[in-house]
């Protein structure tokens, strides 16, 4: 095999690999709000100029880096049951916004006014929960799943809960929480009617 065959996108590629691995290190040592494309510069030994030329903002850039970063979709479970093909992958879920970049990730999501901060929360919607839409799809064919039900709104409600504990009450995510969110989802929290008539 030549040398060109084994090139995955030249010079271009690798300068910008390592802009955005810079990026992300530099993100996850200062924070988004204090990230300088400066220091993104000293670290990966790419002029600020070029970086500027090809990312045009500093809020690009670190959009680019972390969804780049991010880059490996969620697993999508296949159990042959929605109940537990949906706490395996909210665990994955969970898992992965806890760590230091998911908390980058979910950080962009949540930013405001300007149109790069958009894109990430788009991108990320759109990419990573790709197989929960394959799992939702899975089970409606195995009629597991009310016609006409909401498979946007379903997400939703299950992802809820679990982003309230990690951004409101701090509160800990684990299995167990998970499993719950789904239980309640699913069954809804109301007793079975057999309990309703001995209460």
């Amino acid at each position: 095999m030549n040398g060109k065959s084994r090139r995955t996108g030249g010079r271009s590629a690798l300068v910008r690999a390592a802009v955005l691995e810079a990026t992300v290190a530099v993100l996850l040592d200062r924070g988004l709000d204090e990230m300088s494309v400066g220091e993104v510069a000293r670290r990966s030994g790419v002029h600020e100029t070029s970086i500027y030329r090809r990312w045009g903002t500093r809020a690009n850039l670190a959009v680019d880096a972390v969804l780049a970063g991010t880059n490996a979709q969620f697993a999508t479970p296949d159990t042959g049951s929605l109940r537990t093909d949906l706490v395996a992958l909210l665990i994955e879920v969970t898992a992965f916004v806890t760590t230091p970049l998911g908390k980058l990730l979910v950080d962009l999501a949540l930013r405001q006014g300007l149109p790069e901060y958009d894109v990430a929360r788009q991108k990320f919607r759109a990419e990573r929960f790709l197989p929960a839409a394959q799992v939702l799809t899975r089970a409606q064919e195995r009629g597991e799943l009310r016609t006409g039900t909401d498979h946007g709104l379903l997400m939703q409600t299950l992802i809820g809960p679990l982003y309230v504990r990690l951004l409101l009450t701090y509160e800990e995510l684990t299995p167990a929480v998970v499993e719950q969110v789904v239980a309640m989802v699913l069954d809804g929290v109301t007793p079975p009617p057999s309990d309703q008539a001995a209460g």
